[in-house]
């Protein structure tokens, strides 16, 4: 079988090569051309998988490595008969780490304490809920909003949008859909930051076109909130660079581009492509996660200021503050460059462990501090 892949999923040859003759190539090089005899074909979110791509192709599955479909025509796959697999839960875990460097980073940077602040989760998902618990275990107050769930369970910790929006942050964690009761394009638009409680801050992880570039702009500019924090931009690769100068911190669609999650994304998906075809599976996640970089840190002396050591811990995993500077790196370079920047941005992204990789050593017991870093995921002894 012809495989042809994402060059962004790791290890993704040496894996399907188990299956396959795999070749590997930029999701935006993907034409109807490129892949036509192939059978197989893996994608990340910057591909639009179609009738106009597929048409006429062999391809008889296809599968993202990303939680994901809307960049995915599954009519389509279904009507012709194509399998389908994606990753559901993989990057999880990295998109709710990147939520809480994010926050203690512009916790110092602010200089305020998350503890007893409150935020509002737009969508409670595998994304969501993750964000919940790290925040809960921050001491953070928390406000989950997510109408399809809450019609499923009738729970009433679900609570209208509304409610949400007066929290101190609001962070979105939501799929992009463009129709039915739940639509989520431009889901935050001028009605929803004016509705925000001054002096917050909006998050946004989920998809650009969720939010209204323009709503979003003139409410940070009128002063309405206090300002967003970005991951993901309406157009992409374009980013409006208004918008890049108003936030306080901003990443080039990264958020779930943990080194783990990536490679669960890939694993899953090949797990898939083997039960589609009935192929023995060969591979485990096990297979190709190295030896963490930051196995273990060890912390000395009295604990002065629990914040501050808990961000000074988490950047020394995840430096969110270089994504930052590495992105508003598109502001010097010539505006015919900046698409490729951002894209070159996320192709050669440095290897991100996550915080589960790496043991805090304590000089001694501190129950609160070892519940804080144990609940946002690192592992404690002392």
């Amino acid at each position: 079988m012809k495989i042809i892949a994402d060059q962004n999923i790791p290890f993704v040859a040496e894996c399907f090569g188990s299956i396959g003759e795999v070749a590997t190539m930029s999701g935006r090089e993907m034409t109807a051309e490129r892949i036509a005899d192939a059978d197989i074909l893996l994608v990340r979110s910057i591909t639009k998988v179609n009738a106009a791509l597929l048409g006429g192709s062999k391809i008889r599955f296809v599968a993202t490595a990303t939680i994901g479909t809307d960049h995915i025509d599954l009519n389509y796959l279904a009507s012709e008969k194509i399998g389908f697999a994606s990753a559901p839960g993989s990057n999880a875990n990295s998109v709710a780490e990147w939520v809480v460097a994010a926050l203690l980073a512009l916790g110092k940077k602010q200089r305020f304490s998350l503890e007893g602040k409150s935020i509002g989760i737009v969508g409670v998902g595998n994304v969501g809920s993750k964000v919940e618990a790290k925040c809960r275990a921050l001491g953070m107050e928390v406000v989950l909003n997510d109408p399809p769930l809450e019609r499923q369970t009738g729970d009433a910790k679900y609570r209208p949008l509304s409610e949400a929006l007066t929290c101190d942050f609001v962070t979105m964690h939501v799929p992009l859909t463009k129709e039915g009761p739940d639509k989520t394009a431009h889901l935050a638009d001028v009605e929803f930051f004016t509705a925000m409680k001054s002096g917050a801050y909006f998050i946004n992880s989920s998809r650009g076109g969720v939010h209204d570039t323009a709503a979003l702009k003139a409410t940070i500019q009128n002063q309405q909130i206090a300002g967003c924090i970005l991951d993901v931009w309406e157009n992409e690769p374009r980013v409006d660079e208004e918008l890049l100068l108003k936030a306080q911190l901003s990443t080039p669609h990264i958020a779930g581009y943990s080194f783990d999650g990536k490679v669960l994304g890939m694993i899953m998906i090949y797990e898939a492509a083997c039960r589609h075809f009935g192929i023995p599976v060969k591979h485990t996640i096990h297979d190709f996660l190295p030896a963490p970089e930051v196995p273990e840190i060890r912390i000395d002396g009295p604990i002065e200021n629990e914040e501050r050591l808990i961000h000074d811990i988490v950047q020394q995993v995840y430096a969110i503050n270089r994504d930052d500077f590495n992105m508003r790196e598109i502001l010097i370079i010539p505006p015919e460059q900046r698409s490729k920047w951002f894209d070159d941005l996320r192709k050669n992204y440095p290897i991100r462990r996550e915080f589960q990789n790496t043991t805090v050593a304590l000089p001694s017991v501190d129950n609160s501090l070892e519940k804080k870093l144990t609940g946002i995921g690192f592992q404690v002894k002392v």
